[in-house]
């Protein structure tokens, strides 16, 4: 049995400051009852104080019921006049099968409404720079040691400085479009030297070419003059020279890849010159 059901069931009439605490409302909902005959009173005190019998709190019970199942006031009025004459089964089953088709629509517009809000939320989100986590997860573990040795070296250069102010902006898609840039750039040298190719011919130097406007685009301006320190350092460093020769399984590719830049600058300076 509910604390509810006890005091409804309980002989003394209680006041309307009792009925408040009991059923968790306000004295003002239940004097607002009152004014509009929803639930008056049945008894006063000799002093003339409002006091609600079994009767009324059992009506009362009622009437918080209806409210949760979302009825108004005029349409529990109704219901409540119904069950004294017996008849409100059928009034209780047509306004809940209103209330559910009610329901039922609201249920629809908000899935539709959370779907919009995840859409959103997926945008938001996939616009967001990437996080150190997202580069490790995409370059290794090793992309902090390189990163910190590349600003070590060239951290006051115009050409870093641009490079952090670009990639700044970049979210975890755009670094894995960059791998999947690089990828494309490392297998178009490897192709060429596994085909026997020098690193003078049209097809490496065009390989050191798509690197270096790679580099120009995503990173920093990389004129062919910049491109050849960048690589001189692909055979100085043995952790960039790992980085061709051991990733793909090619001894003597950051050579060729050297190489092969020094070419392509070759001829792009020449070309230059002869503009």
């Amino acid at each position: 049995m509910t604390r509810r059901t006890q005091v409804a069931e309980q002989v003394e009439p209680m006041t309307v400051g009792q009925v408040a605490t009991a059923y968790g409302i306000t004295v003002r909902t239940l004097h607002h009852y009152d004014e509009i005959g929803l639930l008056v009173p049945s008894e006063r005190s000799y002093a003339g104080y409002r006091l609600y019998t079994a009767s009324d709190l059992s009506r009362l019970q009622s009437i918080v019921v209806y409210r949760r199942l979302g009825f108004g006031l005029e349409e529990i009025a109704e219901l409540l006049a119904a069950e004294s004459s017996g008849d409100a089964t059928a009034a209780r089953v047509e306004h809940l099968r209103r209330q559910r088709a009610t329901v039922r629509s609201r249920l629809d517009e908000l899935s539709e409404l959370v779907g919009a809000i995840d859409r959103a939320l997926e945008r938001e989100m996939s616009n967001q720079p990437a996080t150190p986590h997202d580069l490790k997860e995409l370059f290794g573990e090793s992309f902090d040691d390189y990163q910190g040795e590349a600003e070590e070296r060239w951290g006051e250069t115009d050409a870093w400085k641009e490079s952090k102010r670009r990639t700044a902006r970049y979210t975890k898609a755009d670094w894995a479009q960059v791998k999947e840039e690089s990828d494309a750039l490392a297998r178009g040298f490897l192709d060429a030297k596994r085909a026997g190719l020098p690193p003078t011919s049209t097809e490496a130097m065009d390989a050191a070419e798509a690197h270096r406007q790679h580099i120009d685009t995503r990173f920093y301006a990389c004129p062919p003059a910049f491109h050849r320190n960048l690589g001189e350092l692909y055979v100085s460093d043995p952790r960039y020279t790992e980085n061709y020769d051991g990733a793909y399984g090619e001894p003597g590719l950051s050579e060729y890849v050297r190489a092969a830049i020094m070419a392509n600058a070759d001829r792009q300076e020449a070309a230059g010159t002869a503009g």
